[in-house]
C-alpha cells in the first residue's frame, strides 16, 4: 500500500505538466522534491514532512503531498480538515489529483460547509486535466442528492462520460449503480455491458461480476462456458471471491461421454479451486457447501494426485498473498 501511494504521488507530477496552460512554460515541480521524496520512500516521515513544508509556499505538488500526509496519517494522526486545506491550495496550483480530492472535501463539507456546486466545478477541472473518473464523483452528487439537487439521470450521464473516456473505475462504478443501487432503477443489461467493458480492461472485480451474471443469465442469456472463462481468469490472478463459483462451474461441467464421469482435467480443477475457496472464504454458506464438496472429492480424486494439486494451490495462494 505504501509503494502504491508513492507511485500515485509520482503520477501526479506527470499529470501536473499536462495540466499547465498552453501559454505557460512547463516546470518540473518534482525536481525540487527529490530529498523529500527520498525521505518519504524511506518512511522517514518527520524529515519528509519538514522538507515538503519548506517548499510548500512555492510548490503545489508539495502542498498536495502534505495533504496526503494529513489524509493518510503518515507519521501523524489523521487530520482531514488540514488535508483539505492543503488540497485546496494544490488545486489552485493545477494539481489534478488535488482538484479531485478537494472536490471530495467540498462535497463532504470537511472543514467548511458542504458545497455541491463548487465540488462539481473542481471535479470537472480534474476531469479536464485527465482524471476522467472525477466526473463519476460529480455524478454521485446528483445521484445521492448530496449538497446539490438530486438528479439521477444527470448523475448517470456524468459517470457514463467518465466511463466512455476510458476510466475503468468509472465503468465498474456505473455497472454497480445499474446492478443494485438504492437510488438508481435497476438495469441488468446495462450493468452487464459496463462490467464487460471493465473486464476487457483487465479489472478483476468486473471479470468476477460479469462471470456471475453470465452464469446466472442476468442481463442477458446465460453462458456458462464464457462465465467460467471470465471467472477463472479473475481467480487465476488471485481474486479470491471468484474461487468458489469457478469450483461450482467445474463441478457442473459436462461429463465425459466415454466414461460418464468428470474428465480428469475438470476433476483436478474442481479440487484445486474448491481447496483455494475453502482456504479463503469467510462466508458460512459457502464453507458448508465446500465441506460437502470436499467429502465428495475425497472419494473421487486419486490419492496420488493430491500432493501435486495441494502444492499448486499453496503456491497460488502464496503468490498472491491471498488470506
Amino acid at each position: 500500500m505504501f509503494i502504491f501511494r508513492i507511485l500515485v504521488a509520482a503520477a501526479m507530477a506527470v499529470l501536473l505538466l499536462v495540466s499547465l496552460p498552453a501559454s505557460a512554460a512547463p516546470r518540473d515541480l518534482s525536481s525540487d522534491l527529490k530529498r523529500a521524496d527520498k525521505a518519504l520512500a524511506a518512511q522517514q516521515y518527520d524529515l519528509a514532512y519538514r522538507e515538503y513544508a519548506r517548499l510548500a509556499a512555492r510548490n503545489p505538488l508539495a502542498q498536495f503531498t502534505l495533504g496526503l500526509f494529513e489524509l493518510e496519517g503518515w507519521g501523524r494522526a489523521r487530520n482531514p480538515v488540514a488535508a483539505c486545506r492543503w488540497f485546496g491550495k494544490a488545486a489552485q496550483g493545477n494539481i489534478p489529483a488535488a482538484q479531485q480530492l478537494f472536490g471530495d472535501c467540498l462535497a463532504a463539507g470537511t472543514g467548511q460547509a458542504a458545497d455541491g456546486k463548487a465540488a462539481e466545478l473542481w471535479y470537472r477541472k480534474a476531469a479536464q486535466a485527465g482524471i476522467a473518473y472525477a466526473l463519476c464523483s460529480a455524478g454521485q452528487l446528483y445521484i445521492r442528492g448530496q449538497a446539490i439537487g438530486k438528479d439521477v439521470t444527470r448523475g448517470l450521464e456524468l459517470c457514463a462520460q467518465a466511463a466512455q473516456a476510458g476510466s475503468v473505475p468509472a465503468m465498474l462504478r456505473i455497472a454497480d449503480y445499474y446492478r443494485d443501487d438504492k437510488d438508481v432503477p435497476q438495469n441488468l443489461a446495462a450493468a452487464r455491458y459496463w462490467y464487460q467493458q471493465a473486464a476487457e480492461n483487465n479489472d478483476l472485480e468486473a471479470q468476477y461480476r460479469l462471470g456471475v451474471m453470465l452464469g446466472q443469465g442476468e442481463g442477458g442469456d446465460a453462458n456458462p462456458s464464457l462465465a467460467l472463462s471470465w471467472l477463472e481468469h479473475a481467480a487465476s490472478e488471485g481474486y479470491a471471491p471468484a474461487y468458489f463459483p469457478v469450483a461450482i462451474l467445474y463441478g457442473n461441467s459436462a461429463l465425459d461421454p466415454a466414461t460418464g464421469a468428470m474428465t480428469p482435467e475438470n476433476l483436478a480443477k474442481m479440487y484445486m479451486w474448491s481447496s483455494a475457496a475453502m482456504a479463503t472464504t469467510k462466508n458460512a454458506a459457502e464453507r458448508e457447501q465446500l465441506e460437502r464438496i470436499g467429502k465428495m472429492l475425497d472419494q473421487l480424486v486419486p490419492a496420488e494426485w493430491k500432493p501435486v494439486l495441494d502444492r499448486r494451490v499453496a503456491e497460488h495462494l502464496a503468490k498472491f498473498a491471498v488470506k
